[in-house]
């Protein structure tokens, strides 16, 4: 690939001239029609002027041919069904999805999904659904070794199966493989565009991570948000299913999205963010859930997740590999100043995994290094005393490479942007432990009489039943009797919001309750 495709200094004229010489059915192999294919999206993406990107639309929107062109020389199309690359257009590839997203996309792409019996690597598991879906199952799965399941649902389609499936733990049991052969679809990655949005022009060379300053960011003008309406709402997050399906992911938000929750946020330099949370019966018992995918020119770009309580957010991000050069910093700052806006939160933890934890691709990509760089620091002493040292050989000798045995060590704790301290040891999981001990030491490991005894107490100190989980997680709060009047009606207050529009409110109101953030910061600390 010739350098100057990347290079911000190229006079667009030049770059126009090389696209227009581009012939892509001389592709000799797959990794070279890969390469182009991934460096014409990120020019589209990034676009020197407005003609390239046309000319790297027009390239990309006829993929599909380039793509039959080259299974009919080279015999079959393996290489792009690899989870890096999948998505482009005219190929095909094989996932088990979620039941919820498997009825979507049958029921969104008809024939052009089904079920890859080839690669059916649990159809044995098929039995419990089968004696519930097709009359006479009964007489083979009870007693027979190994029933023909596909012999029994060859008829059946793959939005028939997803749709008749009993239950979501039924079909999810099966592990179902579904083979969506994408063609010259919208949701391809060569072809999904957001239409409407006005293209930004890179004429200049991109913005470095030396020059993004997250605390600038956080006191930078507020970032332009709007509501979407929900006639335009169903068909956005669709698409942003599709977008994500097709390269092998689910989030828990695209799953179970609220569609009345969606909103539009301008980030700026042509990057747009679609946010949202779930609906009341899907939320988090204790943390407020939001997500969101962001574009770029209209492109998929990379999504982001946060779970929040108080001021502190967990937050999931991920730039799709194809534009990781592109203002990487800058997008994600931005996304803080985003959430430290809407939600109130100033306090921000990456998640062991991020960094690399049992994750090689953000061990291959140093992700250690980006956060630290942006002024994140480890939540352990110890892996920051492994961060220095690593800092001092890297300027003492600039060709020095953190090895992948030490970045694992690295990525051991979270990584915290704040300049206080109070959340570092904190995980909201040994809230649940705690729970859970209390379960077997007091109630016998009988659930049920717990959720009964923490709302039976709740109502009394309320005057109304929270929700189960939310009441257990209150129930193991000592002296709860104790609290003013005003503290308990902050309660009552913040556990009214959890189950009612829209969520942020809920947290806006616990960052003015010092009271439950410190019963809350005791139970999920050591």
């Amino acid at each position: 690939m010739n350098p100057l495709w990347l290079d911000r200094t190229t006079p667009p004229r030049l770059l126009e001239e090389e696209l227009e010489r581009l012939d892509l059915s001389t592709a000799p192999d797959a990794r070279t029609l890969i390469q182009w294919h991934e460096t014409l999206l990120f020019l589209r993406a990034y676009p020197h002027s407005r003609r390239v990107a046309r000319l790297a639309d027009r390239l990309l929107f006829r993929f599909h041919h380039f793509l039959a062109a080259f299974e009919k020389r080279h015999g079959d199309l393996l290489e792009f069904e690899d989870p890096e690359i999948s998505g482009i257009a005219g190929s095909s590839f094989t996932a088990v999805f979620s039941h919820p997203v498997a009825r979507s996309l049958t029921s969104r792409h008809g024939d052009s999904i089904t079920i890859d019996w080839e690669r059916f690597d649990t159809i044995g598991q098929m039995g419990p659904a089968a004696v519930r879906m097709l009359p006479l199952a009964g007489e083979e799965w009870p007693v027979e070794a190994h029933p023909p399941f596909q012999r029994w649902f060859q008829p059946a389609g793959a939005a028939w199966l997803a749709e008749q499936a009993p239950s979501e733990i039924l079909y999810d049991h099966m592990q179902v493989p579904l083979k969506w052969n994408l063609g010259a679809s919208g949701a391809t990655r060569s072809r999904a565009r957001l239409r409407g949005e006005p293209l930004f022009l890179h004429d200049a060379p991109l913005i470095r991570r030396s020059q993004v300053s997250i605390e600038a960011e956080l006191s930078s003008p507020p970032v332009p948000v709007s509501p979407v309406h929900r006639r335009q709402a169903s068909a956005l997050l669709a698409f942003i299913l599709d977008a994500s399906a097709v390269r092998y992911r689910e989030l828990y938000g695209f799953t179970y999205p609220d569609p009345g929750a969606l909103r539009r946020a301008d980030l700026g330099r042509g990057v747009v963010l679609f946010f949202f949370g779930v609906p009341v019966s899907r939320r988090l018992p204790l943390r407020a859930y939001h997500c969101g995918m962001f574009f770029k020119n209209g492109v998929p770009a990379g999504y982001v997740e946060t779970l929040s309580l108080f001021e502190r957010a967990e937050v999931g991000f991920n730039l799709y590999y194809t534009f990781r050069e592109g203002e990487t910093a800058w997008i994600y700052a931005r996304l803080l100043k985003l959430f430290h806006q809407e939600l109130g939160v100033s306090c921000f933890s990456v998640d062991p995994y991020q960094l690399g934890h049992e994750n090689q691709e953000a061990i291959a990509s140093g992700a250690f290094w980006f956060y630290r760089k942006l002024g994140f620091r480890p939540a352990q002493s110890a892996v920051e005393t492994l961060a220095r040292r690593e800092e001092a050989r890297i300027a003492a000798n600039p060709g020095y490479r953190t090895p992948p045995a030490t970045l694992r060590r690295l990525a051991a704790a979270p990584m915290i942007y704040a300049s206080i301290r109070d959340w570092d040891q904190f995980e909201v999981r040994r809230i649940g432990i705690r729970a859970a001990a209390e379960l077997f030491s007091r109630y016998q490991g009988d659930a049920s009489a717990m959720k009964t005894a923490a709302q039976r107490r709740l109502r009394r100190l309320l005057g109304f039943d929270p929700p189960a989980d939310l009441a257990v997680a209150l129930h193991l709060i000592a002296g709860l009797e104790r609290w003013s009047p005003q503290d308990r009606a902050a309660l009552a207050a913040i556990v009214r919001a959890k189950t009612s529009r829209p969520e942020a409110r809920y947290l806006r109101l616990m960052q003015r309750c010092p009271r439950l953030r410190e019963a809350w910061l005791r139970l999920g600390s050591p």
